[in-house]
């Protein structure tokens, strides 16, 4: 299974359970950045993580955002900037900027 099909699996499986999930899909990418345009993450609170939009900071900015998203109701577009990361000498960061939306789903 790839994991555009895992994601959208475990939406199903959480949609079939009544628990509500969060979907993240990177919309824009600009210089070097972990994923491209269309890498998708499932953010199920009750479960844990279903794909990756790029590990990290970066990822952990757009799960805060999903908590928001899940309250509200309301999608929204992060934008995750990598490129004055607090570890810009490590060679694992990658010095791009992606746009993510979020979704209730």
């Amino acid at each position: 299974m790839t994991e555009t099909q895992n994601v959208f699996s475990a939406a199903l499986e959480a949609s079939r359970q009544g628990r509500p999930a969060v979907l993240a899909t990177i919309v824009g990418a600009k210089g070097s950045t972990p994923r491209g345009v269309g890498s998708r993450m499932l953010i199920d609170f009750d479960q844990g993580l279903t794909g990756t939009v790029g590990g990290g900071c970066g990822e952990g900015q757009v799960i805060e955002a999903a908590r928001e998203v899940l309250e509200t109701g309301e999608p929204r577009i992060v934008r995750v900037d990598l490129t004055e990361d607090l570890f810009s000498w490590s060679p694992a960061v990658c010095g791009g900027v992606f746009e993510v939306l979020i979704e209730r789903i």
